[in-house]
């Protein structure tokens, strides 16, 4: 595994994202009903967990109260850990996911890129973590782009796997987590690289219908 890059390299491997195509938008949805709570577990690594943000800004938060502002019925449990790279989320996946979750949002994969580890681990990882998940509930995956100065081979291999193991598994799917926010001051922390709470907010905005429609697909799977 390589050494985790300075804040300088990893700016300038970002740039180059910012202007890569908008994310996908989700298709429907279905509001809970009252008294039938949906409870999404949002898997994932800093990006999730809120790093440098006071709890109440971190991305499960803003997102749980954006649905409930919509009139859904939802709980958003907070399963981020910072540093995580896929690999290191699938050896928690059995205990970071309550036996009672509905539904889950799976972010991993820039903890992987950062560090150079080869593509094919974080697809084997991500296809574990999806395929078990998507056994028992919908599952959204969120994708990553990689840094471009780890080369257009890796970049190559790397940005499909996300697209590719939702098909496999068919869960839905936003290709990029960051989309809008990466790089832009105004919606980053001083590192330049974790959103601040108005980062977070664009992104649960951009996300937000493809949430509810992971949480139609929850409810339709109720009895």
């Amino acid at each position: 595994m390589t050494a985790t890059p300075s804040r300088r390299s990893v700016l300038a491997a970002l740039a180059s994202l910012a202007s890569l195509g908008p994310a996908a938008t989700g298709t429907g949805w279905a509001a809970a009903p009252a008294g039938r709570r949906v409870r999404i577990v949002a898997l994932g690594d800093s990006l999730t967990a809120g790093y440098g943000l006071s709890p109440g800004d971190a991305f499960p938060v803003r997102l749980e109260a954006a649905l409930k502002a919509k009139g859904h019925h939802v709980e958003v449990i907070n399963a981020g850990v910072s540093g995580d790279t896929s690999d290191q989320g699938l050896a928690r996946l059995d205990w970071s996911t309550p036996e009672d979750a509905d539904a889950a949002i799976v972010e991993f994969g820039a903890n992987d890129a950062l560090r150079g580890l080869p593509p094919a681990t974080t697809r084997a990882a991500l296809d574990e973590i999806v395929g078990r998940l998507a056994a028992r509930m919908p599952v959204l995956l969120t994708g990553m782009r990689a840094p471009r100065n780890m080369g257009e081979a890796y970049a190559n291999a790397y940005d499909p796997l996300f697209r590719e193991v939702a098909e496999k598994h068919g869960a839905l799917y936003d290709p990029f987590f960051l989309e809008g926010v990466v790089l832009d001051p105004r919606l980053n922390q001083p590192d330049g690289i974790h959103p601040n709470r108005a980062g977070v907010d664009l992104i649960v905005g951009r996300i937000l219908p493809m949430v509810e429609d992971l949480i139609g697909r929850a409810l339709a799977r109720r009895p």
